[in-house]
């Protein structure tokens, strides 16, 4: 078997990391809490490191990334209620939120 170069193995590290951060979003809805979001944010942080490695290897740019945010934002503002303009909408206290428990924000 070929031994795997860096770009492949960023690219798998990165798929893995992605999928620990699915599941541990698919938990936090299974248990209609987030009352403990340390692990969320590991799993984030894990994602966030290896965006960081695939810029310093050159595989993405962090000035492409900053674009797309923007559209996605954009799409945001159109396709959910995340955003009300420019203003966050607030869930606490929001009855029809399942999740969101008053001392977890």
């Amino acid at each position: 078997m070929k031994s795997l170069d860096i770009q492949q193995q960023l690219l798998i590290i990165l798929m893995e990391e992605c999928a620990e951060l699915q599941q541990e979003c698919s938990k936090l809805l299974r248990k209609n809490s987030l009352k403990d979001l340390s692990k969320l944010s590991d799993e984030i942080g894990d994602v966030y490191a290896m965006i960081h490695l695939l810029q310093e290897f050159d595989l993405i740019s962090f000035s492409t990334l900053e674009k797309r945010e923007e559209i996605k934002r954009e799409k945001l503002t159109l396709w959910s209620d995340i955003f009300d303009g420019r203003t966050i909408n607030s869930q606490k206290g929001n009855k029809n939120s399942l999740l969101w428990d008053e001392n977890a924000l």
